[in-house]
């Protein structure tokens, strides 16, 4: 169980039994831990002994006092899939995709829902509320019924179908707004104040974080795993790739992540190794991209925002230099990519790997190859690409046109069919 919350900015300690939003200075919480004490039971060999393969197998750094008071739909234990080298992945010698879309839910953002929905209905929230563009409000739809709370989701009216849907099914009010995501967030803030829900907003509140960081934790098991099949298992050592590429619109999972590696290394788990970390945006809305290329410690609102890929159009974060500082302590990189390199990229994904990857999965390959053309990634690195999501929550943005149709009666049916 947590020790505090701080206040990302300042340091400031916040009470950990109440519920809680931003800090005083409008900045995100973050929940600390007592890492010293369980050193010598929340051990690698400790995990691995564990029957539960989901996110809460790591229940010692998650807001729990035990994993059965989590509500969960079996989140997290996403596989780590190595890439074959074929086409234009050939080059790539240790290419890896963490493929988020095996959550419940269809993405990353189960792992959010249920530490952040767990903590909120423990300190008695009965309903949430939060923007959303896309997977966010699905999965906050699911938890929330798991948890038998309300939940209330104000999406752009351009929201992918799947998603809308998904929402409305899962027993959510869902109201649609013609604005962006921050248009939504506006009235998140005055509905919560009127009708007394809790704000789930990204990074307003801790605990959403939290749930994202087990990406970081899984990863370092996945990879050793990948990378020594034949050790055995209680002598494998755990490792970090050499670069993360990742998709970033609010960057809950970047931040998150980052704090992985940090309490890992507190723990004794890992070194003071890190991954090179990849930030990649789209082109039409690249807020963090824009701050780290002029040397800013903030991004401002960015304007006009614009893409398909609907997780990546986040004109402003609050999270903006939590992720400026990943990238500059990583040694990492901010990237753009095209809407037609990141659709480009989940054709390549879906057509060479099997893997039908959302258009922010697309555009985390996209980048890859981009900075490789550029030789600021060399193939021979171990690379980790995140998908996070399912690309049949995208369908409406491949139209599959006119299908041959056979007539399973003309025995000359098959006649013209080119193998």
């Amino acid at each position: 169980m947590h020790q505090s919350l701080i206040c990302s900015r300042t340091g400031q300690e916040f009470p950990i039994d109440r519920l809680q939003n931003l800090s005083f200075v409008g900045k995100p919480l973050l929940a600390q831990y007592g890492l010293d004490a369980i050193r010598n039971t929340f051990t690698p060999s400790a995990v691995r002994a564990r029957s539960d393969r989901s996110m809460w197998r790591f229940w010692e750094v998650l807001p729990v006092s035990s994993p059965d008071q989590a509500i969960s739909l079996g989140e997290g234990g996403t596989p780590l899939l190595r890439c074959h080298r074929r086409g234009t992945f050939q080059p790539f010698e240790q290419l890896f995709i963490k493929d988020e879309s095996l959550n419940p839910t269809g993405s990353f953002k189960a792992r959010g829902m249920s530490a952040a929905i767990t903590r909120a209905v423990a300190l008695g929230a009965q309903a949430v509320a939060l923007p959303s563009a896309g997977n966010a409000a699905g999965a906050a739809a699911s938890y929330a019924a798991r948890a038998g709370i309300g939940c209330y989701l104000f999406m752009p009216e351009d929201t992918p179908p799947a998603n809308i849907v998904e929402s409305v099914v899962g027993g959510a009010h869902v109201f649609l707004v013609n604005g962006l995501i921050s248009d939504c967030g506006k009235l998140v803030r005055q509905g919560c104040e009127r009708f007394g829900w809790f704000d789930l907003s990204t990074l307003k509140e801790p605990f959403r974080l939290e749930g994202k960081k087990t990406m970081g934790y899984e990863l370092a098991f996945d990879l050793v795993d990948a990378l020594e099949p034949h050790r055995p298992v209680q002598e494998r050592k755990l490792q970090l790739p050499d670069v993360i590429f990742y998709p970033t619109g609010g960057g809950t999972g970047l931040i998150g992540m980052w704090k992985a590696f940090d309490e890992m290394e507190q723990l004794g788990w890992i070194g003071s190794e890190r991954p090179h970390m990849v930030v990649v945006q789209a082109e039409g809305c690249a807020p963090i991209v824009r701050a780290y290329r002029a040397g800013a410690d903030s991004a401002e609102l960015f304007p006009n925002a614009q893409t398909v890929a609907a997780g990546l159009r986040v004109p402003a974060a609050v999270g903006d230099f939590l992720m400026l500082d990943v990238l500059r302590a990583s040694n990492g990189i901010a990237v753009t990519v095209s809407d037609v390199d990141l659709l480009q990229g989940v054709d390549e994904l879906a057509t060479q790997q099997g893997v039908y990857a959302c258009p922010e999965g697309g555009a985390v390959w996209a980048a890859c190859r981009q900075l490789a053309t550029q030789g600021w990634l060399s193939p021979h690195e171990r690379i980790v690409l995140f998908n996070t999501g399912s690309g049949l929550k995208y369908n409406h943005l491949f139209p599959v046109g006119d299908l041959p149709r056979l007539d399973h009666q003309d025995p000359r049916c098959l006649d013209n069919i080119i193998d």
